[in-house]
């Protein structure tokens, strides 16, 4: 079984998670970015594309590229836009595409357990990609973007999630500009983490 754990994360201070909030940096190329990012300066695209704040011929592998991710990362932390969590957490995240819901598990996962095959790859990356995101994190030193892990029902873990789900209220709750509806939700009892994290 793959181990998870909780971790503190750096989540948009409340009542900027809509101008934050931005697609992945892999479904959109440079020119889309620019112009989904334009007169917006919370974007998070600055971040995980930071390439929209330089010149347009820039080499987007460029050291520059990935310093300017770190700048404007420190700058949205610096101006309290990314406030991180005091302690250990899990959430829950919800979208939401007209009748169709899907919750997911944010969790820290294990590295070794990738490398091990007790997390299963699903798809071949490219080398250029991987080098890219890999150099992305270490000049960053942050992972932003998530990595969709699936795993086989247990109901044990749906129970928890549906429960937590019904007796708190979601820190975040958005429809973004393409009709998705986003909702998280903080898990912050430590045994309710503890039971998560041991199943």
């Amino acid at each position: 079984m793959a181990n998870i754990k909780a971790f503190k994360a750096f989540r948009p201070k409340a009542g900027l998670e809509e101008k934050i909030a931005a697609r992945p940096y892999d479904v959109l190329n440079s020119a889309e970015a620019r112009i989904e990012a334009a007169g917006n300066v919370y974007s998070f695209l600055r971040i995980n594309k930071p390439e929209i704040d330089l010149p347009e011929d820039i080499d987007l592998y460029s050291a520059a590229v990935y310093n300017k991710g770190k700048e404007n990362l420190d700058a949205f932390m610096a101006n309290g836009w990314l406030v991180q969590d005091d302690a250990p957490k899990l959430y829950i995240y919800e979208q939401t595409m007209g009748k169709h819901s899907q919750k997911g598990l944010v969790a820290a996962s294990s590295i070794d357990d990738y490398f091990n095959d007790v997390i299963k790859k699903h798809e071949y990356t490219r080398p250029q990609k991987e080098n890219d995101r890999i150099e992305h994190m270490a000049t960053l030193s942050a992972h932003i973007g998530p990595v969709f892990l699936t795993y086989k029902p247990v109901k044990e873990l749906d129970n928890i999630i549906n429960s937590w789900c019904e007796k708190h209220e979601a820190v975040y709750d958005f429809v973004s500009v393409d009709g998705i509806g986003h909702r998280v939700w903080v898990i912050d009892d430590k045994t309710t983490i503890s039971t998560i994290t041991g199943i």
